[in-house]
């Protein structure tokens, strides 16, 4: 039984999914009609909780559990962005060079950009952490404006340009 609630953030509405047992889904609402959906998910309160601190801000202590199920690769990249530390950024051909390393296979930036872009828990798995290899803000399903303030939310993005080491 999937359960769902929405959070309302400081960018607005937030989407979030359980399964019980694990968090499915966490993105943001391009439009929302109706009031929010109330919870007792256990799952789903521990992910509200983790926002509620996210956005005050600080750097949750603690991750909710997660269920990102997809291929493979597109799993394996996800790992990946859950080792971008708060206030950190990486580059898709960094993520493409580690796991060139995991598995001794080449892998593309370009890959590893479709699978940044299919992950279904924005936020806690942080792929708005991931920028171009030349510094530059590139794609956030969500909108590269909210990617750029959570980024300086987060500390990582100054207003007025790009990022020089990436």
């Amino acid at each position: 039984m999937e359960n769902v609630c929405l959070y309302e953030s400081p960018l607005g509405t937030v989407i979030l999914r359980s399964d019980g047992d694990a968090l499915t889904y966490l993105g943001f609402a391009e439009e929302t009609s109706g009031p929010g959906f109330e919870t007792e998910d256990e799952i789903l309160l521990c992910a509200l909780k983790w926002l509620d601190i996210y956005f005050s801000g600080a750097v949750p202590d603690f991750t909710p559990p997660l269920k990102a199920r997809s291929t493979p690769f597109r799993e394996m990249v996800w790992e990946e962005l859950l080792t971008i530390p708060y206030g950190e950024l990486s580059s898709y051909g960094r993520i493409a060079k580690r796991i060139e390393e995991r598995t001794g296979r080449r892998c593309s930036a370009r890959a590893v950009g479709g699978a940044v872009g299919a992950n279904p828990i924005s936020l806690i798995i942080p792929c708005h952490r991931v920028i171009g290899s030349d510094g530059s803000l590139t794609g956030f399903g969500w909108g590269l404006e909210r990617k750029r303030k959570l980024l300086a939310l987060e500390g990582s993005w100054e207003e007025g340009g790009d990022q020089d080491d990436v």
